[in-house]
């Protein structure tokens, strides 16, 4: 790892309380009392929040950045959450904490592409309480489930709910697929083949 070093001054005024100056480089490559460059910082502060702990300490040892876990904790506090702007276009659906176990709740901003929230739960409760906080919510994207429409017509009577494209996508490739399959005797027929592969019937999927 490359070091920058810095010039220090004596100054030889008798009454000069100070007596030692050290160089000041701009805020853009250090700033007071910092132990690494802005860069660096910076650096270690994208690996802290795309990899987190063990993962980052690993990867940083491969670019001759020696951090530890701590480092990547005092990175992430010292610049504190992001401003939170609220949300106007939201999206919400269930994610899985532990497959066919726990289940909680994620919630993103669409116009930001940012996830904002994550709930412990899919409780239907869970979900009108936070969105109760976000009045200015006018439109929601959700599953076609009743829990989250639940909550949200009680949270948000004004906002416009609406199917989201993941699930309107997945509903009508099942729907094509057992349209398909109730109709095997007539496309055999039709298109003269005793058999069909089908690995063929899933090609509609996009």
């Amino acid at each position: 790892m490359l070091t920058l070093q810095a010039r220090r001054f004596r100054c030889v005024t008798v009454p000069c309380e100070r007596r030692i100056f050290t160089e000041r480089f701009d805020d853009k490559i250090l700033k007071p009392w910092a132990r690494g460059t802005t860069r660096l910082d910076r650096i270690v502060h994208c690996l802290a929040l795309a990899l987190g702990g063990r993962p980052a300490v690993s990867f940083a040892r491969r670019l001759s950045i020696p951090i530890s876990n701590d480092t990547l904790l005092r990175a992430v506090r010292k610049r504190g959450s992001p401003i939170f702007s609220p949300p106007v276009i939201i999206g919400i659906d269930d994610w899985a904490w532990r497959r066919n176990h726990r289940y909680g709740t994620l919630i993103c901003d669409l116009e930001r592409r940012k996830t904002i929230a994550l709930l412990p739960d899919r409780e239907p409760a869970t979900a009108e309480a936070w969105l109760n906080g976000q009045p200015q919510i006018a439109i929601v994207a959700r599953d076609r489930g009743g829990g989250y429409a639940l909550a949200t017509q009680k949270a948000l009577p004004d906002a416009i709910q609406v199917a989201d494209r993941w699930h309107l996508m997945e509903n009508a490739s099942h729907a094509f697929l057992d349209a398909v399959r109730k109709s095997m005797r007539q496309i055999r027929s039709t298109i003269g083949a005793a058999t069909i592969n089908p690995a063929l019937l899933t090609a509609e999927k996009l």
